[in-house]
This record gives structure tokens, C-alpha cells and sequence, in this order.
């Protein structure tokens, strides 16, 4: 009767599929759904950990939304569709 409210231990812990982040989750789950439709599951788990590592490499010790920013600096402006934001070749803002 004590425990009558959820209260998670840290608000800063991102949401887990399992073990893993949506991202890497999604990381893992698209190689490896490739291999089982292309009847290559072995490749499609060997891409699929290859993808996961990677993807850990990369926001390691980094905000989680790294990759997403990352995403909006290099790559073209409707990639992401955003629509409320400047085009990221606009270095400098008249303001």
C-alpha cells in the first residue's frame, strides 16, 4: 500500500526497449529484419551489431540527442523536415 505512486530514480534515464535505447534498438531491428527477409541472417545480425556497436561509439559520453544534432549539421535540411528552424548552411543570423 506504500508504493502506491511510481516514482523512477533518476528523470535523466532515457526510455529502454530491453537493454538497449530506442535508437539502438532500432539500430539492431532493421539489419537484422533485413537479413531474415533477404534470407541472409547471419549477415543481417553481423550488420546489426556492427550498427549497435557503432551507434554506442558514437554518443558515447555525449547528450543522447547528439546524433540528432549531428543530423541537422551535415545532412541536406529536408532530411529531418524540420520546418521551424533555420537551414543549418545559414552560419550567420541577422537579428
Amino acid at each position: 500500500m506504500a508504493d502506491r505512486y511510481l516514482l523512477p530514480r533518476r528523470l535523466d534515464d532515457p526510455e529502454l526497449i530491453g537493454l538497449w535505447t530506442i535508437d539502438e534498438f532500432l539500430g539492431l531491428i532493421i539489419p537484422f529484419a533485413w537479413g531474415i527477409l533477404a534470407q541472409h541472417i547471419l549477415i543481417g545480425i553481423f550488420l546489426a551489431f556492427i550498427v549497435w556497436f557503432a551507434l554506442r561509439k558514437a554518443k558515447s559520453g555525449r547528450a543522447a540527442t547528439h546524433l540528432l544534432h549531428a543530423a541537422y549539421w551535415y545532412l541536406p535540411g529536408s532530411f529531418l523536415g524540420l520546418k521551424a528552424t533555420p537551414p543549418s548552411h545559414c552560419r550567420l543570423l541577422a537579428g
